[in-house]
């Protein structure tokens, strides 16, 4: 099964959303900071025949506006939003990985009626991270500008399916490789994560949820023990042999996973 592209306009800003159709269940997927809706390809392939499957580029992200001028959070959930609305999408899973699994939450705790169930990959409500704007500026300033070929891009950005998935958000252009982003837009989308915590919000979320980590993710240990003792009904579980790209590394693995979650909350 393939994907058409469809686009959602919210208070002028573009939003770029893969629609692989189906006729189940709604699935909303939402990718992390930096990234794009196509990593969410192979998973979103595989459950297509069963559910309703929605890919988002989130703002600033892909194929959708580059320099929005709100990247609050409240923008983004607001975004998760109106793509129910464009596409009337009744009670949806929504799924997020790293600030995409930040997003999701946020919109479950603001909208509860709205979600079926809630999935976050290798994403919680800690902080305040007072370090993040400096570490991503780093790490982007890192890359090459542009990438010389994508087998290069692929091999700095992990190699194997973590630097394919990542390097499928780049763009050729002008005898290089480049981001379809702006480094200052993602810096400035994680503003609010460095000054404080979402605990609060975590508390709020009402639908069930599953928590996917990495065994040698992000997350500490400690944020998870206080997420399931402040929610203890939330279902966690750690994926051997993967870090924070959990959806790239073993998509085989969460594809069988979100499976038997769906399952049990549709």
């Amino acid at each position: 099964m393939t994907w058409s592209e469809h686009t959602v306009i919210r208070e002028g800003v573009r939003i770029s959303c893969r629609d692989w159709g189906g006729s189940g269940v709604p699935v909303v997927l939402l990718h992390g900071l930096a990234g794009h809706a196509g990593e969410w390809d192979a998973i979103a392939r595989d459950l297509s025949p069963r559910y309703r499957v929605i890919a988002v580029d989130q703002r600033g992200h892909g194929a959708s506006e580059r320099r929005p001028r709100d990247v609050s959070r409240a923008a983004y959930v607001a975004d998760v939003v109106a793509v129910l609305e464009q596409f009337g999408l009744q009670q949806p899973v929504l799924v997020g990985q790293s600030l995409g699994g930040h997003t999701a939450m946020l919109a479950a705790a603001a909208h509860p009626a709205l979600f079926r169930a809630l999935v976050l990959v290798e994403a919680g409500p800690g902080g305040p991270n007072r370090n993040v704007q400096e570490e991503i500026s780093s790490w982007l300033d890192s890359w090459p500008r542009p990438f010389p070929s994508r087998e290069a891009a692929v091999a700095f950005l992990g190699g194997g399916p973590v630097g394919e998935g990542w390097a499928a958000g780049l763009k050729e252009r002008d005898g290089g490789w480049w981001p379809r982003f702006d480094y200052d837009v993602m810096v400035a989308s994680v503003a609010e994560n460095a000054q404080r915590s979402f605990w609060n919000e975590w508390s709020r979320v009402a639908c069930p949820t599953l928590a996917v980590l990495g065994r040698s993710g992000i997350i500490p240990p400690e944020e998870i023990d206080e997420m399931l003792r402040r929610r203890p009904q939330t279902v966690a579980l750690s994926v051997p042999g993967t870090g924070h790209d959990v959806h790239l590394e073993r998509p085989d693995v969460l594809r069988r996973v979100l499976h038997g979650f769906l399952e049990d909350v549709t």
